[in-house]
C-alpha cells in the first residue's frame, strides 16, 4: 500500500512514505496457513479412514448370548438364561474374555477353599474365562486367539482360529465343536 501527499513549498507530489509488508512476514503467514491446512487435511483423512474402517473390534464388548448349536441344528442357551460376560480387545493386541452363567451355586462355607465337590464342579462349569493376545483379519473373517491362560487348563498356551461375523455393533463367532458335537456360539454387543 502506498500513500502520496503534497510536500509544502514546492507543489510537487512525492512519495513521502511507502508502507509495504515485509517479505519475511508474508512468508511466515503463508507457512503457518499451509501448516494449519495440512493438519486439517490430515485430521480429515484419519477421520474418514476411521469411519470407513468399521471392521475394527478394538474396545469393550458385552455378552449378548452364549449359545450352543446342537448336532440336530437346534440352538439352545449354553450358560442358562441371561448369561453375563465381557470381552475386551486392546489396540495393541491383547484380549480378556469372561463368560458366566447368571445363576451360580454359592459356596455354603463362604470360603472357596472349603467347597464341596458339587460347588467346585458348578464353579468350573458355570464360566469360561481366558486372556492373551489376538489377531484380527477382516479380509479372511478370522479372529485368532493366542491364549495365555484359561479357566480350562488344557487351553493354556494354545492358539485357536475362529470365523467371525461383524454386523455393525454385533460380533459373533463359533467355537470348535465339542466332543458331544455341539458348537458354542458367542455373541457380543459393542459398548459405546
Amino acid at each position: 500500500m502506498m500513500f502520496r501527499f503534497n510536500l509544502k513549498g514546492n507543489g510537487r507530489s512525492a512519495i513521502a512514505a511507502s508502507v509495504k509488508p515485509k517479505h519475511g512476514a508474508l512468508r511466515y503467514v503463508a507457512r503457518i496457513t499451509i501448516k494449519r491446512l495440512s493438519l486439517l487435511v490430515a485430521l480429515l483423512a484419519v477421520s474418514v479412514s476411521a469411519m470407513a474402517q468399521d471392521t475394527s473390534i478394538v474396545g469393550i464388548w458385552t455378552l449378548a448370548a452364549a449359545d450352543k448349536l446342537l448336532p440336530d441344528g437346534t440352538r439352545v442357551a449354553d450358560y442358562g438364561p441371561n448369561p453375563h460376560g465381557l470381552v475386551i480387545f486392546t489396540a495393541n493386541g491383547y484380549y480378556s474374555l469372561q463368560i458366566y452363567r447368571a445363576e451360580r451355586l454359592k459356596f455354603a462355607s463362604g470360603d472357596k477353599f472349603k467347597g464341596t465337590f458339587e460347588e467346585y464342579q458348578d464353579a468350573s462349569l458355570s464360566m469360561s474365562v481366558s486372556f492373551g493376545r489376538y489377531t484380527f483379519d477382516p479380509a479372511k473373517h478370522t479372529l485368532t486367539f493366542q491364549t495365555d491362560r484359561s479357566s480350562v487348563p488344557n487351553r493354556d498356551d494354545t492358539t485357536a482360529v475362529r470365523s467371525y461375523e461383524l454386523n455393525g455393533d454385533d460380533l459373533s463367532w463359533k467355537v470348535a465343536p465339542r466332543q458331544d458335537g455341539s458348537v458354542p456360539i458367542t455373541t457380543l454387543r459393542r459398548v459405546k
